[in-house]
Order: C-alpha cells, then structure tokens, then sequence
C-alpha cells in the first residue's frame, strides 16, 4: 500500500498546492474573474457569462468552494457566490512568497 506523503511537507506548500490545484482549469479563473468585477454576489448570471452547461459551473463552483475561494448562501431555490476575500489574501501571500523565493533563487543560478 502506497503511503500519502503529503504530511511530510510544510503545511503551507500543502495549502498552496490545494489552492492551485482549484486554480488547475481556466473556467475556474474566469469565475474567479467575474466574481471580482462584479464585487457582489452573484447567483444564475456566471452561467449565462461562460460557454458552460449550468451542471459544469456548478461543479467548478463546488471545486472553488471546497478550497474557500468562493462562499455561497442560498437565497431561495439559488445559491449566490461572492469571493472569500480571507482566502483571496491567503493565496496571494502564499504566491507572493513562493515567486520572490523563486526569484531570489534565480540570481543565483548555477547553471
């Protein structure tokens, strides 16, 4: 049986890589993106913004929501979106950190 290692990395590259991993498809950014234009909570109108089935923006709302990207509340026979603003600054700090190591890292090349 295979072991999950997951547990022997930081627990900030595990959380990093669970928020990318939900970035993984571009409907996803596109949501993302429409989220954030419109700055307010949002129920049928992402499906009619995307060339997707109501099904298939469902489920990548589920994949966003998973990870707390996105928060949902019914109102009625609707859920409405809106980004989790907690979440959106969580990742970009992790980003953030992740590219100017890289970039640090690159001045030094070796090779």
């Amino acid at each position: 049986m295979a072991l999950n290692k997951k547990t022997e990395f930081p627990t900030s590259d595990a959380r990093m890589a669970e928020l990318a991993k939900a970035l993984s498809h571009p409907a996803r950014i596109s949501i993302l993106k429409i989220l954030a234009e419109r700055n307010t909570c949002l129920c049928g109108e992402i499906v009619e913004l995307l060339p997707l089935a109501q099904s298939t923006v469902s489920q990548h709302l589920k994949e966003l929501k998973a990870v707390g990207l996105v928060q949902g509340e019914i109102e009625g026979p609707k859920t409405c979106y809106c980004l989790n603003p907690e979440t959106v600054s969580e990742l970009q700090g992790l980003l953030t950190g992740l590219f100017l190591g890289l970039a640090a890292m690159d001045r030094n090349r070796c090779c």
